[in-house]
C-alpha cells in the first residue's frame, strides 16, 4: 500500500494525542504518582504479554548487566523523571502545552549524543533548535503590563514542561545506547528473527526501573492506601487504560512498524505533529482557549522538530 509508513506515523501522532489527553484525565482524579504506579504496572504487563508472543518469553533473556544497566537508566531518567514532569505539567499547564514542551526532547537528545558518544551538532542541529524555542516562545509568552513581554503560563509548570523535554531527550538516547548493547548480546544465529521485537523487550526493563521509582516514591509518601483505592475510580482507571494501550504499547508498536515502511526523518517529522493535532481536541474537551499565536507557535516548533530529521 502506498504511503502506508507516513499513514502509520500520522496514526502514531494521533495515538500520542489521545494519550496525553486521557493521561490529563487519569492525572487529576488519581494524582501523579499513584496514576504512574498503576501505568508502569499495565504496560509491563502488556509488554511482557507481547515479548511473550514474539520471543517466547517475557524476560530479556540473552540482555547482559550492561545492556540492563543502561535501559534501568534509561527508564529512570525517561520514565521516571520525565514522565513525572510530563504529568505535573499536565497539572498545571494542560496537556496541550505538555505535548508542546515535548518537542524539546529532540533539542535534548541531540545535546546528549553530543557529550556523552561525541556526535557532531551540524548548523541544522542549531538551526532546529533555535526554531524549536521561537515556536514554544511564540506560544507562551505574551505583553505584560507596561507593554513587557511576560510569560503566560505558571513558571512551575513551565519547569515542569522543560523537564520532560529532557527526560525524553536523555532517555532516548540511553535507550538508543542500551538497544545497541542487548543487540550485541544476542547470538548472531537468532538476531535476524528477534531483531525487530527487541525494542519492545527493552522497553520492558524501562518499565521496571520506572514501576520501581514510582513504587518506592509512593511509599515514602505514604500513598499505598490511596493507591489500592485508585482502582475503584473508574473514569481514572478507565482513562488511564486507554493512555497506557494507546501510548506505550500501540503508540510505540506503530512507531516501530513506521520505520520499516518509510524513510525514518518523514516518520519522526509526522509522528511529532501530536501539539498541533491536539489543539482542536484540548479545545473541544478541556475548553482550552485557541489563539492564532497558539497554533502558529505549535506549527512553528514542529518545523524545527522536522528540522532534526529532514536536513
Amino acid at each position: 500500500m502506498q504511503y502506508f509508513g507516513e499513514i502509520l506515523s500520522l496514526g502514531v501522532a494521533v495515538s500520542w494525542t489521545i494519550t496525553a489527553l486521557a493521561s490529563e484525565v487519569a492525572t487529576k482524579h488519581l494524582g501523579v504518582i499513584v496514576a504512574n504506579v498503576w501505568r508502569m504496572m499495565l504496560a509491563a504487563l502488556c509488554t511482557a504479554v507481547l515479548c511473550t508472543l514474539t520471543l517466547g518469553s517475557g524476560v530479556p533473556v540473552y540482555a547482559g548487566a550492561h545492556t540492563w544497566l543502561l535501559l534501568l537508566l534509561s527508564g529512570v531518567v525517561g520514565y521516571f523523571f520525565g514522565d513525572w514532569c510530563l504529568f505535573n505539567s499536565y497539572l498545571t499547564i494542560g496537556s496541550r502545552f505538555g505535548q508542546l514542551f515535548m518537542t524539546l526532547a529532540p533539542m535534548f537528545a541531540a545535546l546528549t549524543a553530543w557529550v556523552s558518544m561525541g556526535q557532531v551538532l551540524g548548523w541544522h542541529s542549531l538551526l532546529a533548535m533555535g526554531v524549536t524555542l521561537t515556536g514554544i516562545f511564540i506560544s507562551i509568552l505574551g505583553r505584560g503590563g507596561s507593554h513587557r513581554v511576560s510569560v503566560q503560563l505558571p513558571l512551575k509548570g513551565v519547569l515542569f514542561g522543560i523537564g520532560a523535554g529532557m527526560g525524553q531527550g536523555v532517555g532516548l538516547v540511553l535507550s538508543k545506547m542500551g538497544l545497541d548493547s542487548y543487540e550485541a548480546d544476542v547470538p548472531a544465529q537468532l538476531l535476524p528473527q528477534v531483531v525487530d521485537y527487541l525494542p519492545f523487550s527493552a522497553n520492558f526493563i524501562r518499565c521496571l526501573a520506572g514501576l520501581a521509582c514510582f513504587s518506592l516514591w509512593l511509599l515514602l509518601r505514604g500513598e499505598g492506601k490511596r493507591w489500592v483505592e485508585g482502582r475503584h475510580d473508574r473514569r481514572g482507571m478507565a482513562m488511564l487504560c486507554v493512555a497506557v494501550v494507546f501510548g506505550p504499547f500501540l503508540g510505540v508498536g506503530f512507531s516501530l512498524m513506521a520505520v520499516q515502511y518509510t524513510a525514518a526523518g518523514i516518520a519522526s517529522t509526522l509522528m511529532a505533529t501530536t501539539p498541533i493535532i491536539i489543539l482542536l481536541p484540548s479545545w473541544y474537551f478541556f475548553r482550552q482557549r485557541l489563539t492564532l499565536k497558539a497554533v502558529v507557535g505549535a506549527i512553528v516548533s514542529v518545523v524545527g522538530v522536522s528540522l532534526f530529521f529532514l536536513l
